[in-house]
């Protein structure tokens, strides 16, 4: 596939190109240009010469387009879902999922912009403006670029892109290397439903050589990514020289606390759904399991036999749990990682191994304490289950707390006092009572603290971040 600037799909200036591969099958499935400086630079002008007509599209049009695209996107689904199993190593039913989340995301911001409105002060809110009127309304900040992963890219796209055209904003849209096929198919589909040339653009690239680029360009008026800290700490470095915006959502260790009176068989349940499905790969996914020491045993018992259940293969089969990670080179750091933590005083009770260059056996791993790295800031993004014991609430919370991330938690007990003060103390983002933590709403503000990132995305406050208040004032209006 080619990239799509100014409207058209076009190569990169010097023809080098990059191969995507099925992590599964480790087969090209196409290739897209890697984008030069010049590129770059054309596509940023372009944008900058369009943003004044896109924005000048009338709010309800725009609404109108959103939903038209969404009605394409059903009708191209198998088309696009396939695709991204290709390219992902996603299980095809989860490809499919997140296409239904991505039109519920488009069709919430649709219908949200409808009723964004502005404020009107008080008169005489003060007696220096007694007697005018001042009112505000939003307009767009101008040029966006979206920086979608690779781990849900139809539906991490959606969050980014759905707000920012909704808004008047014109988008580059920079996806994620290993999976940019579903990010320009769907790019497509909004040029077809309606959206300007210059209006949404999509660069392919080497995501170290582009972010630079992007970060560094006084073109730019606002940067929203998804990806590691390391990089969002880079990416905000840069774009400070410009003043440039930025919205980040970056890495996350996040705890899973179970506690005694927990329903064990609905703890493990959850415990699956919160780390195994999409092979670990998921930012809000259950990363420590921080379990009561009266039940630890128990607990992890029960989930190497539920674990001993699941099939780890081919994504393209209705019964697979889940596929691979997304890269040979992703394995191997996961596969390091696990054995760090073996070493560390770590007990390997199930799995463990990597296998077929890029899967890796859902590994459960026990009697982890507070000190070691996967207890604190180490994050394995891979199908691993370190069980760290307690024994007070006040343990659970401080080791939860140790992190230098917050982004998501979760907890499980019968008791309310006890679920209350976790969500009251816990340092997350969300905190998801009765369950893991790996939960979003397309309406919630979703985000973290510390150096889980800047800022939230959701339906609910989304606008206001790619959008800036004009404040008008009439002076002796209401005399």
């Amino acid at each position: 596939m080619k990239m799509l600037i100014a409207g058209k799909e076009q190569n990169s200036s010097n023809d080098e190109v990059i191969y995507v591969v099925n992590p599964a099958t480790q087969e090209v499935v196409d290739s897209v240009p890697a984008a030069t400086y010049e590129d770059i630079q054309a596509a940023l002008d372009f944008a900058q010469a369009s943003k004044k007509s896109w924005s000048k599209v009338p709010t309800y049009e725009r609404s109108n387009i959103l939903i038209r695209f969404t009605e394409l996107l059903n009708e191209h689904r198998r088309e696009i879902a396939t695709t991204v199993c290709f390219e992902s190593g996603k299980t095809l039913d989860s490809c499919f999922n997140e296409l239904d989340s991505c039109i519920n995301v488009f069709r919430a911001y649709a219908e949200k912009i409808r009723s964004f409105t502005g404020e009107v002060v008080p008169r005489d809110s003060e007696e220096r403006v007694t007697g005018d009127l001042i009112f505000n309304y939003t307009e767009p900040l101008g040029v966006v670029v979206s920086i979608v992963p690779y781990n849900y890219p139809i539906e991490l796209f959606a969050h980014k892109v759905a707000p920012a055209l909704v808004t008047g904003n014109v988008v580059l849209v920079k996806p994620a290397t290993e999976t940019p096929l579903g990010n320009l198919m769907m790019s497509k589909l909004l040029l077809e439903a309606g959206v300007h040339p210059g209006a949404l653009q999509v660069i392919t690239g080497h995501g170290s050589e582009i972010g630079n680029w992007l970060s560094e360009s006084p073109k730019i008026d606002l940067i929203s990514l998804t990806g590691s800290t390391r990089v969002g700490i880079e990416v905000a470095k840069k774009a400070a020289d410009n003043l440039t915006h930025v919205l980040l959502e970056l890495g996350g260790n996040d705890p899973f606390l179970i506690f005694e009176d927990a329903d064990l068989d609905e703890a493990v349940q959850e415990t699956l759904a919160g780390r195994a499905s999409n092979a670990g790969q998921t930012c809000c996914g259950s990363k420590r399991f921080i379990v009561s020491n009266k039940i630890k045993e128990e607990y992890q018992n029960k989930l190497v036999e539920e674990l001993k259940k699941i099939k780890v293969g081919n994504p393209l089969e209705s019964d697979t749990y889940y596929g691979p990670v997304i890269s040979e080179r992703a394995a191997k750091g996961i596969e390091e990682q696990i054995l760090l933590t073996i070493d560390q005083g770590g007990e390997l009770l199930y799995g463990g191994k990597r296998f077929d260059k890029t899967f890796i056996e859902p590994t459960v791993i026990t009697n982890v304490n507070k000190e070691m790295d996967v207890a604190k800031d180490m994050e394995i993004f891979g199908p691993v289950f370190p069980i760290i014991g307690f024994d007070t609430v006040e343990e659970a919370i401080e080791i939860a707390n140790q992190s230098c991330y917050g982004l998501s938690s979760g907890v499980l007990t019968k008791s309310m006092d006890i679920a209350m003060k976790v969500a009251n103390e816990i340092e997350a983002g969300t905190c998801v009572i009765g369950g893991s933590g790996n939960y979003r709403s397309a309406h919630m503000p979703f985000g973290g603290c510390k150096m889980t990132g800047i800022g939230r995305e959701g339906v609910t406050v989304t606008l206001s971040e790619y959008t800036q208040v004009k404040n008008v004032a009439l002076k002796g209006f209401g005399k």
